[in-house]
């Protein structure tokens, strides 16, 4: 009989559903090994379930590929998945028809219209019923810009249009988990607001969203949880506030000196960096009168000092150049949050 169990002494239960994952998608001890390369070392990710997770790390951090390993796309060397509650691979299955993903550009037939190519990827969805299809493509296309260019061929889109279409396969059914990587890639401005602005509907919606990106203006605009990558590890992850809440308040200096300036706070271990803004001084250790008496004690020209708070360029910079400043990675870490995962209110 569907839906009861046979409990003790054979009396008839009604089936118990398990509580619902608090993640969305976990990691443990993930690690990729290509040719004897290490492109990802022993990853704990969490992706809390709810939440617009912001994956950042510079080039070759290991972003894309810890991705595509989520995804059952790459088989991992070590370490273990889990998606929507199902480990990965034998899971994968049951958990795919619900995930949407966009990951290192999409892939369409060139000579086939948008909606052409979108209808073929509708007819694959195995929770999309055949009745609503053509509903489905047209929604998608109207939801990402492109309903004007459907009846144009794929081979005649731009970068940015293309990124469009991969967007709307992601979007075709209700999803999740949707999974963007560098999803702006190619857009203009306008573009790229409307990327957040989908990204918002899907929060708002309850979807977890988890976004690969280099822009952090961006993903300190859309996302409510970051995890930073630094040589195939993460380095830190949680809540975006109270990352940056953890994070060390700095010093800017206005000094025409920079250069010198720099090297006379290292030579004092004061980490230090010059930024658009002017010179920036980590007050991690030392206070802000140290760090000016370091400063005239070696002859720099000291204009204007003021106290800024640590945003997400800078908690970006300390954790991925912490080397090129003189200190050790897990120095720095260590001042971040490495914060439990919890349930994302919506």
């Amino acid at each position: 009989m569907p839906g009861v169990d046979r409990g003790v002494n054979g009396v008839a239960a009604e089936a118990v559903t398990p509580a619902p994952s608090p993640v969305a998608a976990r990691t443990r001890g993930l690690r990729k090994v290509y040719r004897g390369t290490v492109a990802v070392d022993n990853v704990d990710l969490d992706v809390p379930d709810g939440a617009v997770l912001g994956m950042l790390g510079p080039n070759g951090s290991g972003k894309t590929t810890t991705i595509r390993m989520l995804l059952g796309l790459v088989t991992p060397t070590a370490g273990t998945v889990e998606l929507l509650g199902h480990r990965l691979p034998d899971g994968a299955a049951r958990a795919l028809p619900a995930v949407g993903a966009l990951v290192e550009g999409p892939g369409f037939h060139p000579f086939l219209s948008g909606r052409e190519n979108l209808l073929r990827c509708a007819a694959a969805e195995p929770l999309l019923a055949t009745g609503d299809v053509r509903r489905a493509v047209g929604e998608a296309l109207e939801r990402v810009g492109l309903a004007d260019a459907a009846h144009r061929r794929y081979r005649g889109y731009s970068l940015g249009m293309k990124q469009r279409m991969g967007l709307a396969a992601a979007l075709l059914i209700p999803r999740r988990l949707v999974v963007l990587d560098e999803p702006t890639n190619g857009l203009d401005p306008a573009g790229t607001r409307e990327v957040r602005t989908v990204i918002a509907e899907l929060h708002a919606a309850g979807t977890t969203v988890l976004v690969s990106s280099h822009l952090l203006a961006e993903v300190e605009a859309t996302c409510t949880h970051v995890a930073v990558l630094h040589r195939g590890s993460v380095v830190a992850q949680g809540p975006l506030g109270e990352l940056l809440d953890s994070g060390n308040d700095g010093l800017l200096v206005s000094t025409p000196d920079a250069a010198t300036a720099v090297e006379a706070l290292r030579d004092k271990r004061i980490p230090a960096r010059i930024t658009p803004d002017g010179l920036r001084a980590d007050l991690a250790a030392v206070s802000a009168p140290e760090v000016v008496a370091a400063l005239v004690h070696a002859g720099v020209a000291v204009h204007e000092v003021r106290r800024q708070r640590t945003g997400l360029e800078d908690l970006f910079a300390r954790l991925t150049e912490a080397e090129a400043n003189g200190t050790e990675l897990s120095e720095v870490a260590g001042h971040v949050a490495m914060a439990p995962v919890e349930e994302v209110t919506r």
